[in-house]
């Protein structure tokens, strides 16, 4: 049986747990809380870089979130969350790319910068431009490339859930909001969906992440 290591906090983990959930697919759960059990020699050995999310199957281990997806996607194929064709399979891998490249850094910024400060209106405005690029590409298609539900919907709807989360009104973007508001309605997004309990869980996690990679960059110049 497949075996997920997971926690809900973590977007890598809600792409692969959705991609599970989508696939109808039966796998047991093991869940690492975060505050250690990430560091236990026991987990080292699954991962030695101690993140999540990882799986396994029948041997096989696997980390790192899109490695995952594909996988499940190859050996699982149905039902498929990829398209076929060249252009529309290179559209989806853009979407997964752009949303992790240029959208979650910004949504850190909005999570740890003052709203007034010049970091936090530069983070808003570049969330605009990826937004803006997503609408384009979504056009009236009810999905990314595609008539159903693909892996670039799963990495894009993780992440603009953050957004919307933290007051982003995609209004502006229309024909995002009622895709968004789509795979709002699907199972899988309401069983994996953060509560606003988890949210602030995140929010917390994010700004300690954030405050530690901060100070390990201060003691780096200290020590040049």
């Amino acid at each position: 049986m497949l075996k997920f290591y997971y926690n809900p906090l973590s977007p890598n983990v809600r792409r692969v747990w959705l991609t599970l959930l989508e696939k109808n697919l039966t796998f047991e759960t093991v869940l690492l809380k975060l505050d250690g059990d990430q560091f236990q020699p026991d987990f080292l050995e699954i991962n030695p870089f101690h993140h999540i999310p990882v799986l396994e199957d029948d041997g096989l281990r696997l980390v790192e979130s899109l490695a995952i997806m594909d996988y499940l996607e190859a050996k699982y194929p149905t039902p498929p969350l990829l398209p076929s064709s060249p252009d529309t399979l290179a559209k989806v891998r853009m979407v997964q790319m752009l949303t992790i490249n240029e959208l979650f850094r910004p949504v850190v910024q909005l999570l740890c910068e003052k709203e007034d400060s010049p970091q936090f209106t530069k983070a808003k405005q570049k969330i605009d431009t990826v937004l803006k690029f997503l609408s384009d590409l979504l056009g009236n298609s009810p999905y990314f490339a595609s008539d159903h539900l693909t892996l670039g919907d799963i990495v894009a709807g993780t992440e603009i859930s953050l957004l919307v989360k933290l007051g982003i009104n995609l209004s502006d973007y229309p024909n995002l909001d009622q895709w968004f508001k789509g795979l709002m309605q699907r199972e899988s997004w309401q069983k994996t969906e953060l509560s606003p309990e988890d949210f602030k869980q995140f929010k917390r996690r994010i700004k300690v992440l954030v405050w530690l990679g901060n100070r390990e960059i201060k003691r780096g110049k200290k020590t040049q």
